[in-house]
């Protein structure tokens, strides 16, 4: 399963290791196994989980393409 969060507190990167801004979006992954993975948008977009859209004449990064 896959969420998209806002950073509160402290939280680093699983990818790069880089410790999120508070207020800064990342992704996390929960595997079958019980692991939660998180990801900064920059290695969400080198990894295919996050991608550009253009919404109401904005550029937008979303997690969750539209089908």
């Amino acid at each position: 399963m896959r969420r998209g969060c806002i950073a509160i507190g402290k939280v680093q990167c699983d990818g790069c290791h880089k410790f999120l801004e508070h207020g800064e979006r990342y992704l996390v992954i929960n595997s079958e196994e019980g692991k939660k993975q998180r990801l900064c948008i920059d290695c969400c977009l080198g990894r295919g989980y996050a991608s550009p859209q253009t919404e109401k004449g904005d550029q937008i990064i979303t997690f969750f393409p539209r089908d």
